[in-house]
Protein backbone atom coordinates (compact mmCIF):
# COMPACT_ATOMS: atom_id res chain seq x y z
CA UNK A 1 0.00 0.00 0.00
CA UNK A 2 1.64 3.13 -0.86
CA UNK A 3 1.03 6.58 1.20
CA UNK A 4 -0.47 9.64 0.14
CA UNK A 5 3.65 11.45 -0.62
CA UNK A 6 4.39 8.05 -3.11
CA UNK A 7 0.99 8.51 -5.22
CA UNK A 8 1.35 10.35 -8.27
CA UNK A 9 0.03 13.83 -7.38
CA UNK A 10 -3.31 15.32 -9.67
CA UNK A 11 -2.69 18.74 -8.94
CA UNK A 12 -0.61 21.27 -8.06
CA UNK A 13 -1.94 23.23 -5.15
CA UNK A 14 -1.20 26.74 -4.27
CA UNK A 15 -2.82 27.58 -0.69
CA UNK A 16 -3.02 31.84 -0.07
CA UNK A 17 -3.73 32.16 3.88
CA UNK A 18 -1.93 29.78 5.81
CA UNK A 19 -4.86 30.16 8.95
CA UNK A 20 -6.60 27.96 10.59
CA UNK A 21 -8.93 26.78 7.48
CA UNK A 22 -6.32 27.06 4.60
CA UNK A 23 -3.46 24.94 6.41
CA UNK A 24 -5.70 22.36 7.18
CA UNK A 25 -7.26 22.01 3.80
CA UNK A 26 -3.72 22.34 2.35
CA UNK A 27 -3.01 19.13 4.51
CA UNK A 28 -6.49 17.50 3.72
CA UNK A 29 -5.77 17.83 -0.20
CA UNK A 30 -2.24 16.86 0.37
CA UNK A 31 -3.34 14.05 1.97
CA UNK A 32 -5.82 13.08 -0.69
CA UNK A 33 -2.53 12.57 -3.08
CA UNK A 34 -1.89 16.22 -4.26
CA UNK A 35 1.12 18.08 -4.29
CA UNK A 36 0.87 21.43 -2.34
CA UNK A 37 3.52 23.51 -4.11
CA UNK A 38 3.66 26.70 -2.25
CA UNK A 39 1.43 28.69 0.28
CA UNK A 40 1.32 32.45 1.24
CA UNK A 41 1.41 33.20 5.32
CA UNK A 42 2.44 36.35 6.77
CA UNK A 43 1.69 36.22 10.67
CA UNK A 44 4.08 34.38 12.94
CA UNK A 45 0.92 32.23 13.72
CA UNK A 46 0.49 31.29 9.78
CA UNK A 47 4.33 30.82 9.65
CA UNK A 48 4.17 28.46 12.29
CA UNK A 49 0.88 26.87 11.39
CA UNK A 50 1.97 26.25 7.99
CA UNK A 51 5.48 24.59 8.95
CA UNK A 52 3.44 22.11 11.19
CA UNK A 53 0.79 21.26 8.72
CA UNK A 54 2.60 21.75 5.53
CA UNK A 55 5.90 20.68 6.38
CA UNK A 56 8.69 21.16 3.13
CA UNK A 57 5.98 23.52 1.63
CA UNK A 58 7.78 27.19 0.72
CA UNK A 59 6.27 30.31 2.01
CA UNK A 60 6.04 32.52 -0.91
CA UNK A 61 4.33 36.33 -1.92
CA UNK A 62 0.87 35.50 -3.29
CA UNK A 63 1.63 36.12 -6.66
CA UNK A 64 4.62 33.35 -7.07
CA UNK A 65 1.69 30.91 -5.16
CA UNK A 66 -0.84 31.55 -7.71
CA UNK A 67 2.28 31.36 -10.75
CA UNK A 68 2.88 28.08 -9.38
CA UNK A 69 -0.76 26.52 -8.75
CA UNK A 70 -2.86 24.55 -11.19
CA UNK A 71 -5.47 25.12 -8.14
CA UNK A 72 -5.53 27.75 -5.98
CA UNK A 73 -7.32 27.70 -2.35
CA UNK A 74 -8.03 31.36 -0.99
CA UNK A 75 -8.82 31.19 2.50
CA UNK A 76 -8.81 34.85 3.57
CA UNK A 77 -11.32 36.71 5.38
CA UNK A 78 -14.97 37.31 3.69
CA UNK A 79 -14.43 40.87 3.60
CA UNK A 80 -10.80 40.61 1.83
CA UNK A 81 -11.47 38.23 -0.99
CA UNK A 82 -12.95 39.98 -3.78
CA UNK A 83 -10.74 42.95 -3.77
CA UNK A 84 -7.65 39.82 -3.75
CA UNK A 85 -8.96 37.96 -6.57
CA UNK A 86 -9.99 41.76 -8.29
CA UNK A 87 -5.93 42.39 -7.32
CA UNK A 88 -4.54 39.62 -8.37
CA UNK A 89 -6.30 40.14 -11.69
CA UNK A 90 -5.32 43.17 -12.38
CA UNK A 91 -1.38 42.12 -12.51
CA UNK A 92 -2.47 39.08 -14.38
CA UNK A 93 -1.02 36.53 -12.74
CA UNK A 94 -4.46 34.19 -13.40
CA UNK A 95 -3.92 31.84 -15.89
CA UNK A 96 -6.60 30.04 -18.21
CA UNK A 97 -8.20 27.18 -17.01
CA UNK A 98 -7.05 27.61 -13.35
CA UNK A 99 -9.39 26.29 -10.80
CA UNK A 100 -9.91 28.64 -8.22
CA UNK A 101 -11.32 27.54 -5.04
CA UNK A 102 -12.20 29.82 -2.32
CA UNK A 103 -13.51 28.81 1.15
CA UNK A 104 -15.97 31.72 2.09
CA UNK A 105 -19.66 30.56 3.02
CA UNK A 106 -21.11 33.81 2.60
CA UNK A 107 -19.68 34.33 -1.26
CA UNK A 108 -20.45 32.65 -3.86
CA UNK A 109 -18.91 32.64 -7.79
CA UNK A 110 -20.25 36.54 -8.23
CA UNK A 111 -16.28 37.31 -6.09
CA UNK A 112 -14.58 35.72 -9.66
CA UNK A 113 -16.13 38.69 -11.76
CA UNK A 114 -12.70 40.71 -11.59
CA UNK A 115 -11.00 37.42 -12.99
CA UNK A 116 -13.42 36.32 -15.70
CA UNK A 117 -11.54 37.85 -18.80
CA UNK A 118 -8.69 35.39 -17.39
CA UNK A 119 -10.95 32.22 -17.64
CA UNK A 120 -10.15 30.98 -14.13
CA UNK A 121 -12.37 28.31 -13.09
CA UNK A 122 -13.98 29.69 -10.08
CA UNK A 123 -15.62 27.30 -6.81
CA UNK A 124 -16.95 28.17 -3.81
CA UNK A 125 -16.40 25.23 -0.91
CA UNK A 126 -17.27 26.50 2.28
CA UNK A 127 -16.03 23.80 5.21
CA UNK A 128 -19.14 23.86 7.78
CA UNK A 129 -16.74 23.26 10.84
CA UNK A 130 -15.41 25.52 13.06
CA UNK A 131 -11.25 25.14 13.02
CA UNK A 132 -8.24 25.03 15.24
CA UNK A 133 -5.68 25.03 12.70
CA UNK A 134 -4.29 21.61 14.09
CA UNK A 135 -3.89 18.06 12.90
CA UNK A 136 -7.17 17.38 15.04
CA UNK A 137 -9.11 19.37 11.66
CA UNK A 138 -7.94 16.93 9.65
CA UNK A 139 -9.87 14.00 11.39
CA UNK A 140 -13.07 16.20 11.88
CA UNK A 141 -13.32 16.41 7.74
CA UNK A 142 -14.21 13.35 7.73
CA UNK A 143 -17.84 13.87 9.58
CA UNK A 144 -17.90 17.34 7.72
CA UNK A 145 -20.22 18.98 4.79
CA UNK A 146 -18.82 21.44 2.61
CA UNK A 147 -21.95 23.82 0.76
CA UNK A 148 -20.72 23.41 -2.47
CA UNK A 149 -21.60 26.26 -5.44
CA UNK A 150 -19.99 26.17 -9.05
CA UNK A 151 -21.17 26.64 -12.30
CA UNK A 152 -23.32 23.34 -13.50
CA UNK A 153 -20.41 22.04 -16.00
CA UNK A 154 -18.04 21.81 -12.78
CA UNK A 155 -20.31 20.62 -10.24
CA UNK A 156 -18.77 17.48 -10.81
CA UNK A 157 -15.22 18.70 -10.24
CA UNK A 158 -16.16 20.48 -6.97
CA UNK A 159 -17.86 17.36 -5.46
CA UNK A 160 -14.86 15.07 -6.45
CA UNK A 161 -12.42 17.39 -4.44
CA UNK A 162 -14.97 17.48 -1.61
CA UNK A 163 -14.91 13.52 -1.72
CA UNK A 164 -11.64 13.22 -1.90
CA UNK A 165 -10.56 14.94 1.56
CA UNK A 166 -13.34 12.51 3.17
CA UNK A 167 -16.33 15.12 3.59
CA UNK A 168 -19.85 15.31 1.75
CA UNK A 169 -20.56 17.78 -0.56
CA UNK A 170 -24.06 19.58 -0.02
CA UNK A 171 -24.99 21.94 -3.28
CA UNK A 172 -25.95 25.74 -2.16
CA UNK A 173 -27.52 27.79 -5.10
CA UNK A 174 -25.64 31.19 -5.62
CA UNK A 175 -28.47 33.38 -4.35
CA UNK A 176 -28.61 31.44 -1.12
CA UNK A 177 -25.25 31.65 0.40
CA UNK A 178 -25.47 34.46 2.79
CA UNK A 179 -28.42 32.95 4.26
CA UNK A 180 -27.19 29.16 4.38
CA UNK A 181 -24.32 31.34 5.86
CA UNK A 182 -26.45 33.52 8.32
CA UNK A 183 -27.87 29.96 9.45
CA UNK A 184 -24.69 28.28 10.41
CA UNK A 185 -22.87 31.54 12.39
CA UNK A 186 -26.25 31.25 14.05
CA UNK A 187 -26.16 28.16 15.26
CA UNK A 188 -22.47 27.88 15.72
CA UNK A 189 -21.04 31.19 16.49
CA UNK A 190 -23.96 32.04 18.75
CA UNK A 191 -23.94 28.95 20.38
CA UNK A 192 -20.57 29.29 21.57
CA UNK A 193 -21.59 32.89 23.14
CA UNK A 194 -24.16 31.64 24.98
CA UNK A 195 -22.17 28.43 26.49
CA UNK A 196 -20.14 30.90 28.15
CA UNK A 197 -22.52 33.04 29.49
CA UNK A 198 -24.08 29.77 30.93
CA UNK A 199 -20.84 28.56 32.46
CA UNK A 200 -20.10 32.41 34.13
CA UNK A 201 -23.91 32.38 35.57
CA UNK A 202 -23.01 29.06 36.91
CA UNK A 203 -19.94 29.77 38.30
CA UNK A 204 -21.62 33.38 39.73
CA UNK A 205 -23.94 30.69 41.54
CA UNK A 206 -21.42 28.91 43.01
CA UNK A 207 -20.66 25.60 40.96
CA UNK A 208 -17.06 24.60 41.08
CA UNK A 209 -17.21 22.76 37.83
CA UNK A 210 -19.26 24.69 35.86
CA UNK A 211 -18.39 22.71 32.08
CA UNK A 212 -19.02 19.52 34.50
CA UNK A 213 -22.64 20.34 34.94
CA UNK A 214 -23.44 22.16 31.57
CA UNK A 215 -21.68 19.64 29.56
CA UNK A 216 -24.06 16.60 29.69
CA UNK A 217 -26.75 18.71 29.71
CA UNK A 218 -26.03 20.80 26.45
CA UNK A 219 -24.95 17.83 24.78
CA UNK A 220 -27.84 16.19 25.12
CA UNK A 221 -30.10 19.45 24.29
CA UNK A 222 -27.90 19.85 21.20
CA UNK A 223 -28.35 15.99 20.08
CA UNK A 224 -32.42 15.83 20.95
CA UNK A 225 -32.52 19.55 19.12
CA UNK A 226 -31.03 17.75 15.27
CA UNK A 227 -32.79 14.91 16.11
CA UNK A 228 -36.77 16.51 16.35
CA UNK A 229 -36.37 20.34 16.19
CA UNK A 230 -38.78 22.16 18.41
CA UNK A 231 -40.27 18.82 19.39
CA UNK A 232 -37.31 18.55 21.59
CA UNK A 233 -38.07 22.01 23.68
CA UNK A 234 -38.55 21.27 27.49
CA UNK A 235 -37.60 23.97 30.21
CA UNK A 236 -39.97 26.64 31.83
CA UNK A 237 -40.56 28.66 28.71
CA UNK A 238 -42.02 25.88 26.81
CA UNK A 239 -44.34 25.28 30.12
CA UNK A 240 -45.74 29.00 30.55
CA UNK A 241 -43.46 29.12 33.71
CA UNK A 242 -43.74 32.94 34.30
CA UNK A 243 -42.78 32.86 37.52
CA UNK A 244 -39.72 31.23 37.16
CA UNK A 245 -38.82 33.39 34.34
CA UNK A 246 -39.32 36.65 36.18
CA UNK A 247 -37.30 35.24 38.84
CA UNK A 248 -34.30 34.09 36.23
CA UNK A 249 -34.52 37.71 34.73
CA UNK A 250 -34.03 39.27 38.21
CA UNK A 251 -31.25 36.93 39.17
CA UNK A 252 -29.16 37.81 35.79
CA UNK A 253 -29.22 41.53 36.72
CA UNK A 254 -26.14 40.90 38.89
CA UNK A 255 -24.20 39.55 35.95
CA UNK A 256 -22.47 41.49 33.09
CA UNK A 257 -25.23 43.12 30.86
CA UNK A 258 -24.42 40.86 27.85
CA UNK A 259 -26.63 38.27 29.51
CA UNK A 260 -29.89 39.33 30.57
CA UNK A 261 -30.82 40.72 27.38
CA UNK A 262 -29.42 37.34 25.48
CA UNK A 263 -31.72 35.69 27.85
CA UNK A 264 -34.82 37.77 27.23
CA UNK A 265 -34.31 37.69 23.35
CA UNK A 266 -34.13 34.15 23.42
CA UNK A 267 -36.48 32.95 25.60
CA UNK A 268 -39.25 35.77 23.87
CA UNK A 269 -38.02 33.45 20.29
CA UNK A 270 -38.94 29.88 22.44
CA UNK A 271 -42.72 31.04 23.30
CA UNK A 272 -43.08 32.34 19.72
CA UNK A 273 -41.96 29.13 18.41
CA UNK A 274 -43.47 27.05 21.01
CA UNK A 275 -46.93 29.15 20.12
CA UNK A 276 -46.26 28.28 16.45
CA UNK A 277 -45.25 24.70 17.24
CA UNK A 278 -48.53 23.98 19.60
CA UNK A 279 -46.35 23.18 22.24
CA UNK A 280 -47.42 26.41 24.48
CA UNK A 281 -51.07 27.66 24.60
CA UNK A 282 -51.83 31.19 24.01
CA UNK A 283 -53.35 31.18 27.85
CA UNK A 284 -49.95 29.93 28.94
CA UNK A 285 -47.74 32.21 26.86
CA UNK A 286 -49.72 35.86 27.92
CA UNK A 287 -48.19 36.41 31.34
CA UNK A 288 -44.76 35.07 29.76
CA UNK A 289 -44.92 37.24 27.08
CA UNK A 290 -45.99 40.13 29.08
CA UNK A 291 -43.10 39.53 31.27
CA UNK A 292 -40.58 39.56 28.61
CA UNK A 293 -41.79 42.76 27.19
CA UNK A 294 -41.35 44.41 29.99
CA UNK A 295 -38.37 43.82 30.53
CA UNK A 296 -37.07 44.91 26.83
CA UNK A 297 -38.82 48.02 28.02
CA UNK A 298 -36.57 48.75 30.54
Amino acid sequence: MTSADERPARLDVGVVGSGRVGAVLGAALRRAGHKVVAASGVSDASRDRAEVLLPGVPLLPVEDVVRRAELVLLAVPDDALADLVAGLASTGVWQAGQLVVHTSGRHGLEVFDAAREQHVLGLALHPAMTFTGTALDLDRLADCCFGVTAPEPLRPVAEALVLEIGSEPVWVEQEMRPLYHAALAHGANHLVTLVAQSLQALAAAGVEHPSRVLGPLVAAALDNALRAGDAALTGPVARGDAGTVAEHLRQLQSLTPDIRPTYVALARATAERALASGRLRAHAAAPLLDILASDQEH
